[in-house]
């Protein structure tokens, strides 16, 4: 018997072998926790960037409206008045986490969960047995190509969030949202929005104010609106709780300090939010844009280069350091980087000093670099 089943996986390609495996895994988890989901509203939000800001925008949103929520993003889950990390590298988490934490939500009177949908949570089935109320896109750029390999992939693992909604909100601005309105063949709601294209919400048809930077930001507030408006939500509420927002933890946060100069922190780690960050602190820059970043090792090389390119398109000085290498060298990361760089006319030096030119530098240990950016 063994060996009629050994002989049997020999002939079972290794994608499905990891299909069976992590939708089993979901089903399971489903079943011990009782399809928690069932009881609850949940809405989806998918993405290359800016996931984090949508999802929360919206969570805070339905606070202002008085709707019990909770929140699963890459930094935290919270709902009533708990709030924990989801670990470190962690989106979506996996199927058993997942399950029982909607089930405490469940029984803390929770009505709706905002829940980050990553590709490789959605490719993995890690969101078996969920059914969405919403489906949001923020944008979708470069990513994740060591694991989908093409952007076709790339594009078709996300869309199995659009199939599983009963309503879905996409960004006109991005030119990937025909491939997934053309994937929806149903009557199902589907609305828009955009700051240039048109769309069924822009800054022209629901004015908002908001105190977060960057046109990408304001994309990320359309979004929110756009899903809530959707659920009912009054849209002066809406206004307000955009209005009152003052950004995640991370993503493009300020750091006080009386030094006489902005330090801001952000998780940009794709081509596309390196450079909508880099773009928006431009404006904000008075004399010098300083940037320290890296890229994570065993991900997607192809992305350092189009990083390094980027930075060299908008800072003054360039500091690589390490971030995440796992078991990779960090200089041969910084390297690849650093190729980007020179193909915007930037070159590397051993050192930057206090009237160096546009340069770029690498300095391995994180803390010495971003030591070395602040004492510049």
């Amino acid at each position: 018997m063994r060996q009629g089943l050994q002989s049997i996986k020999k002939f079972i390609p290794e994608q499905m072998k990891r299909l069976i495996w992590h939708r089993s895994k979901s089903i399971l988890a489903s079943l011990v926790y009782g399809f928690p989901a069932r009881q609850l509203k949940i809405i989806g939000v998918t993405g290359t960037d800016g996931k984090t800001t949508t999802s929360t925008l919206i969570y805070e949103i339905l606070n202002k409206a008085g709707i019990s929520a909770g929140l699963v993003s890459t930094v935290s889950f919270k709902y009533g008045k708990i709030e924990n990390s989801t670990g470190l590298h962690v989106t979506s988490p996996e199927p058993f986490k997942l399950q029982k934490l909607l089930r405490k939500m469940k029984q803390a009177g929770v009505e709706l969960v905002v829940l980050e949908t990553t590709s490789h949570g959605l490719i993995q089935e890690r969101f078996w047995g969920i059914g969405f109320e919403v489906g949001v896109l923020t944008n979708v750029t470069r990513e994740h190509l060591d694991y989908h390999k093409t952007m076709d992939r790339y594009l078709a693992a996300k869309s199995r969030l659009f199939e599983n909604s009963e309503m879905v909100v996409l960004n006109a601005d991005d030119p990937s949202w025909r491939f997934f309105k053309d994937r929806l063949t149903d009557n199902r709601k589907l609305v828009t929005y955009g700051l240039k294209n048109k769309a069924d919400y822009t800054p022209q048809s629901f004015e908002f104010k908001t105190s977060l930077l960057g046109e990408f930001n304001q994309s990320n507030c359309l979004a929110a609106i756009a899903a809530t408006s959707l659920l009912g939500i009054k849209s002066k509420l809406i206004r307000q709780a955009i209005n009152d927002f003052r950004g995640v933890r991370g993503r493009l946060q300020l750091v006080p300090n009386k030094h006489g100069f902005k330090v801001y922190v952000d998780f940009a780690h794709t081509p596309n939010a390196l450079e909508q960050v880099l773009k928006t602190l431009r404006k904000e820059t008075k004399k010098r844009l300083i940037v320290v970043f890296g890229s994570a090792g065993q991900r997607d090389r192809g992305k350092r280069p189009l990083m390094g390119k980027a930075a060299a398109k908008w800072a003054d000085l360039i500091i690589l350091t390490a971030d995440d290498p796992r078991d990779e060298p960090v200089e041969s990361i910084n390297h690849q980087i650093g190729q980007g760089c020179e193909k915007e006319g930037i070159s590397r030096v051993k050192k930057i000093s206090s009237g160096s030119k546009p340069a770029y530098t690498s300095i391995p240990d994180r803390k010495k670099a971003i030591e070395e950016a602040l004492s510049l």
